[in-house]
């Protein structure tokens, strides 16, 4: 009941996310308003159905302005979110993770990720993300948003491959990059159909910030020392190789709730702890 409550989640925040339905068939991007705004997950900013910005695409741009400037704006709500939720947010509230997870329902032999590769999307996010925008920089002072651009397949897939269908000047520019990027796409729904959320663990900078908030966040998992048998269940559970009984509040936990479904003794809950916050 808990993964169909969840999916219903992912579903309903995937739909409201990309609000604009007829930016698919128009193949125009949506400049409202509320293009102002950043979603909480992982969503491209020209996708023609995205309503709100990507946090990382809006911290590139502001990041790789005339002038570099932090948004205090941009990078406050990650904060604020992160502190709030960790990253429940990957595991509920991001449509990127939604379609990895739905590719990895389709029948193939499954592996694991080793650990060590989770550590990437933290270089990711300092080197792509942070400072290559800030170091090289054209005759005007403007760098590129070299995530947005060179790496990320959440973009390719939502913006990109709309876009180039439906827009035929497009389709006579596209050169090396655009299939460097679909290359990139190619290689990411492969992995994610034979290993759970590959991006999500090894790339994503967006999840590199949340998991540096997970141990501190409002909402958070706690164990029950009274009640935990140490079976090990949950770990063996855990599709992100988190071993929950001992450290529930993992950089990797995105809490989808399989563990607290699993766990015989009822040991792991839910909380939200105010008083250190």
């Amino acid at each position: 009941m808990g993964k169909f409550k969840r999916k219903i989640v992912q579903i309903i925040t995937a739909l409201v996310t990309n609000a604009n339905f007829k930016g698919f068939f128009e193949g125009k991007i949506y400049k409202g308003s509320l293009k102002k705004s950043c979603v909480p997950g992982l969503n491209c900013y020209s996708c023609p159905g995205a309503v709100g910005s990507c946090p990382i695409g809006s911290l590139q741009a502001v990041i790789g302005g005339f002038k570099y400037k932090m948004s205090f704006y941009i990078v406050g709500m990650m904060m604020l979110m992160g502190t709030l939720l960790g990253r429940f947010i990957c595991g509920w509230l991001c449509p990127f993770g939604l379609i990895q997870e739905l590719l990895n329902k389709i029948p193939s032999p499954k592996i694991k990720i080793p650990k060590i590769f989770s550590y990437i999307k933290y270089v990711v996010l300092i080197i792509f993300v942070i400072l290559l925008p800030i170091v090289f920089v054209n005759d005007l002072g403007m760098g590129d948003p070299t995530f947005c651009k060179y790496i990320c397949p959440a973009g390719t897939l939502e913006g990109g491959i709309p876009l180039v269908l439906t827009n035929p000047p497009l389709r006579d520019s596209i050169g090396n990059l655009f299939f460097w990027k679909i290359f990139l796409l190619i290689g990411t729904i492969i992995m994610s159909i034979i290993t759970f959320r590959p991006f999500c663990k090894a790339v994503c900078p967006l999840g590199a910030i949340y998991a540096l908030l997970n141990p501190i966040s409002v909402y958070r998992y706690e164990i029950d020392k009274n009640k935990c048998i140490s079976c090990g269940l949950c770990a063996k559970t855990c599709k992100l190789d988190v071993e929950v009984y001992k450290k529930p509040n993992s950089l990797e936990c995105i809490r989808c709730g399989e563990c607290i479904s699993i766990c015989p003794q009822n040991a792991i809950e839910r909380k939200m702890n105010l008083r250190s916050k």
